[in-house]
């Protein structure tokens, strides 16, 4: 019985913490002076047509229309002055990972010098935006300048778009959050390798990792 009573409360508080934060957002508002869009990982390599991870993220940036929606999410920050930060993985040289007591990438995919590591089309650096060094593996901060970054431009808020949602953008933002940063999760503007990875990352990780949950429409309406 106890252990019924328990399960039921933790129940519960899943669910007012997705309550709780469903709350916050249709009220929460952000100073620009203060925060910045986090945009992961937006290489060919993952979004155009030709990158070798592609045809696996096809799928969800097709169900999230998220190129459109990762475009119209920094367009909206420039605009109103939100600071745009880009957050790159690692470039593949030769002979990087060789040396990794436990292992590295798989060499294929991120090659230095390639089409594959330009960011795609739509989501090109524009003068004032920033760019992080390049992680490793999945957290944007961890061995990069990110929090240095953050800190020197005096932003505490921080909103996460890109790829891949379960992986990337989960990891960065489970390190935003412990460094003390108030963390925002776009629901839309976002890719992962099937609907699944999606469905897991939006509708169970995020409403627990972050402060707050959102479309790419409601955040712009918040900025606005």
């Amino acid at each position: 019985m106890k252990l019924l009573l328990n399960a039921n409360k933790l129940i519960a508080l899943f669910f007012f913490s997705i309550i709780s934060s469903q709350l916050a957002a249709q009220d929460y508002s952000y100073n620009p002076q203060r925060s910045a869009i986090l945009l992961i990982d937006p290489y060919n390599e993952f979004l155009s047509e030709g990158g070798l991870l592609y045809p696996l993220s096809k799928e969800t940036l097709d169900a999230n229309n998220a190129i459109a929606n990762m475009k119209a999410v920094v367009d909206a920050a420039r605009e109103s002055g939100i600071k745009v930060i880009y957050v790159p993985h690692n470039h593949y040289d030769e002979g990087d990972y060789d040396d990794w007591k436990f292992g590295g990438g798989s060499g294929r995919v991120f090659k230095a010098g390639t089409w594959n590591v330009e960011y795609h089309p739509d989501l090109q650096k524009q003068p004032g935006d920033l760019e992080a060094r390049q992680h490793w593996k999945s957290s944007g901060f961890a061995n990069t300048d990110l929090d240095f970054l953050l800190k020197m431009h005096d932003i505490d808020h921080v909103i996460l778009a890109g790829m891949r949602a379960n992986t990337c953008i989960e990891s960065t933002a489970r390190y935003a959050v412990e460094l003390g940063y108030h963390t925002t999760m776009l629901t839309d503007a976002i890719g992962a390798f099937n609907m699944k990875e999606m469905q897991a990352a939006v509708e169970i990780d995020y409403p627990v990792i972050s402060q707050n949950v959102l479309s790419t429409q409601e955040f712009i309406a918040a900025i606005e």
